[in-house]
């Protein structure tokens, strides 16, 4: 039997796309393990999957001056040794990286072993982690067409993200049902990001009198940004992180408002849902999900609002605009020609396993 090792991890971002893939790389026979620290969020994901999962030492990867930059890198060193005599011991066929520091140790330890590696870019430009690991690479998989412009040609390869399909599974009435809404008002679903955005979540907030008075909301607010004074509130509902309904609220909802992440954008393209996107601003970020954003508003999939803009007003407008055009949008997104990630991705895991 064919044995793989995915990794990745840090984010929601750098999990879901591996967990997209297990189906398939089973129907084909793969035997999956997992790689990914030892107290991320990852690894509740992957184990409650029952993938046989190895937590190895990280350090974060950091563009700015931190205390931690000085211990850091001990921790990856040790995590590249923990990464060698797991890898050792699994004895894969190929490694699939969709990034995230975790991923750096793992990836340089495959390389020294001689073992293929394919890693997954889901932003225009790619991210430190992965421009660290590029070099050892044996394909790197892309998003977007201009990210192919800063990639090796040897190595790059247009896929597309993985999207979860249970997603394209989800049930309207089960959605409304799930939050306690009915079909009288159209729905609005907001999405922060697995780890939460107060901007996001400040600016729905402070206009949530009058987009109740139009819409029913699921907040998506991220871990502990639960609004205990809006708990019973009629038409509006919070919650942390949603795992197994996410499809059946993706179903109930009529827009979207959401960050800019790449594969929170691309499941908005895949199910063809309206969407506003608040992308993570410049001053918090490298500004790759400014770029992503620009990418789809070019296209016509996304509104887009910068965080330096959100006012009541503007997200009150952008929020009627959408609504008022979601035909347009919705027509935009399903001529997109996105391509079959999951398919392109196991092929090349194929070739080189």
């Amino acid at each position: 039997m064919k044995k793989i090792v995915l990794t990745g991890g840090g984010t929601a971002g750098h999990v879901t796309p591996n967990i997209a893939l297990l189906p398939r790389l089973k129907e084909e026979g793969y035997e999956v393990s997992y790689i990914g620290s030892k107290a991320g969020m990852e690894r509740a994901l992957i184990e409650e999957l029952g993938i046989p999962y190895t937590g190895i030492d990280t350090g974060k990867l950091r563009r700015y001056f931190d205390l931690k930059n000085l211990t850091d890198p001990f921790r990856v060193v040790n995590g590249f040794a923990e990464a060698t005599r797991a890898l050792k011991a699994i004895r894969p066929d190929v490694v699939f990286s969709k990034g995230g520091y975790v991923a750096v140790p793992v990836v340089m330890a495959a390389a020294r072993l001689h073992i293929p590696v394919i890693i997954h870019e889901s932003d225009m430009t790619p991210g430190l982690a992965n421009r660290l690991c590029i070099p050892r690479a044996t394909k790197v998989c892309a998003n977007f067409p201009e990210t192919l412009h800063n990639l090796p040609a040897d190595k790059a390869v247009l896929t597309g993200t993985p999207i979860r399909q249970e997603l394209f599974a989800g049930k309207k009435e089960a959605g409304l049902s799930f939050c306690g809404f009915t079909d009288e008002k159209p729905v609005l679903m907001v999405i922060g990001g697995s780890l939460g955005s107060a901007i996001v979540n400040d600016a729905i907030r402070s206009i949530l009198p009058s987009l109740l008075e139009k819409f029913q909301v699921v907040h998506l607010c991220g871990k502990d940004k639960v609004d205990e004074s809006l708990v019973g509130t009629p038409g509006y509902v919070q919650y942390e992180y949603i795992k197994a309904e996410l499809a059946d609220l993706f179903a109930a909802s009529d827009i979207v408002v959401s960050r800019a992440g790449a594969n929170a954008i691309c499941e908005l393209l895949a199910l063809h849902k309206p969407n506003i996107l608040i992308p993570l601003g410049a001053d918090k970020s490298r500004g790759d999900q400014i770029l992503n954003a620009n990418s789809f508003e070019k296209q016509g999939f996304s509104y887009v609002l910068l965080e330096e803009n959100v006012t009541p007003e503007s997200l009150k407008t952008a929020i009627k605009e959408v609504f008022e055009e979601r035909d347009t949008y919705i027509h935009a997104m399903a001529h997109s020609g996105q391509g079959n990630a999951i398919e392109t991705i196991v092929g090349l895991v194929k070739e080189l396993s």
